[in-house]
């Protein structure tokens, strides 16, 4: 079984970097470019992994984050915060609305790679003992 990603970005440059290098890697992905959208593609395409900016328009990540949490989308999915905002307190919310990791950018492609498969891989098991991660 192939894992799903779904990218949310509204910067084109970024969200072709990310889906070139996921699809690269094996994964299926598919893109939303704001905050509504995004939650109108969790619910349609059921990824394992939300990979999801902060800055958004619409609806931030931070909002995005916690309706995914709250059973508006695709609430078991694994979300991966990946923003330019690295203050403890953003990396702080970013956990409390139910983030899974969170990573700032710039960063380095491998780092990332490494980043998404870790959830993934721990996603077949028992999900309440998984660790929050921060990468920055």
């Amino acid at each position: 079984m192939v894992d799903r990603i779904l990218i949310v970005d509204d910067a084109p440059n970024i969200v072709l970097s990310l889906q070139f290098l996921l699809q690269k890697e094996g994964f299926e992905v598919a893109v939303a470019h704001n905050g509504g959208e995004a939650l109108q593609r969790a619910a349609e395409f059921s990824p394992h992994l939300v990979v999801l900016d902060v800055m958004l328009p619409v609806m931030d990540g931070f909002e995005v984050c916690r309706q995914l949490r709250a059973g508006t989308g695709r609430s078991k999915a694994k979300i991966l915060l990946l923003t330019a905002r690295g203050r403890p307190a953003e990396l702080q919310r970013g956990i409390e609305e139910g983030a899974d990791a969170y990573m700032t950018k710039p960063f380095a492609t491998r780092d990332l790679v490494a980043k998404v498969k870790q959830p993934l891989s721990e996603r077949s098991g028992d999900d309440a003992g998984s660790a929050h991660q921060i990468i920055e």
